[in-house]
């Protein structure tokens, strides 16, 4: 099967780019699924109602998270629901509201598609990534699925590579998402699987990650909290194309970086 990633969505502006080049992008790579990371969807902290059913109804098969998905607090109830077709770091402790892991139907077959979030300079104390990968691995949902796809919520290069290498051959593809700047280091792993460092976010180019400079640089030059708002200007979206996706492989895996 062939999939769309499309990196971390930030605000109006990011959702505003995936409605006007979604469906382009869809026919040009032949798409079977969409995947998303959405924990920027609302003003660019956690997801709302509104905005996720306004990606739900553009196209978005399934969204992935991070940290930021607790920001809104009226929304975190929604990820015990079945419907709610977005899932959140898997390890985190057992108990936490979500699931870590859900399946998306590609006609006859199925993508299994997992969420993971990095240790390194994370203020959260999460689970071991590897053995949370192992027990879900080992589950008859992992093991009877067509295709396998992790986002890797973390901050440092170091670590999405290594675990990238540990899970070559077990997964079709993994992609990196938290950092917001896409990384040029798209391959296939030495045993098959697709991966990519960070896949960037859809959301304003001209900016600090996605917010105003104006107001991210006084935060800096003052080290005084000052409201983070989104930025305006042109947009970029950024994402990535897995084709060929097997159960422990992918046949390439390309970056989209497109001005929206």
């Amino acid at each position: 099967m062939n999939i769309l990633f499309i990196g971390d969505i930030i605000g109006r502006p990011g959702r505003g780019a995936v409605k006007k080049h979604l469906n382009e992008i869809k026919k040009k790579y032949a798409i079977d699924a969409i995947i998303a990371n959405g924990e920027n969807l609302a003003s660019g902290f956690g997801m709302t109602q509104d905005s996720y059913n306004e990606m739900r109804e553009a196209g978005i098969d399934l969204f992935t998270s991070g940290n930021h998905i607790w920001d809104r607090k009226e929304f975190v109830p929604l990820l015990d629901h079945k419907e709610t077709r977005v899932v959140r770091p898997a390890n985190y402790p057992k108990g936490v509201t979500g699931r870590g892991f859900d399946v998306v139907s590609v006609g006859e077959k199925k993508l299994f598609v997992v969420n993971i979030s990095g240790r390194s300079f994370m203020r959260e104390h999460y689970d071991s990534p590897f053995t949370t990968m192992e027990t879900i691995l080992a589950l008859p949902e992992a093991r009877g699925a067509d295709a396998i796809l992790v986002d890797h919520h973390a901050e440092t290069t170091a670590e999405k590579n290594f675990i990238g290498y540990w899970l070559d051959g077990k997964i079709s593809a993994i992609v990196g998402t938290h950092t917001h700047v896409q990384t040029a280091d798209e391959r296939i792993l030495p045993k098959g699987t697709a991966y990519i460092t960070d896949v960037g976010m859809t959301g304003p180019l001209h900016s600090s990650i996605g917010m105003d400079l104006e107001n991210v640089t006084r935060w800096h030059m003052y080290q005084t909290p000052v409201p983070l708002e989104v930025a305006g200007g042109p947009v970029v979206l950024s994402a990535v194309v897995i084709k060929g996706a097997e159960r422990s492989k992918a046949a390439s895996i390309t970056r989209i970086y497109q001005i929206a």
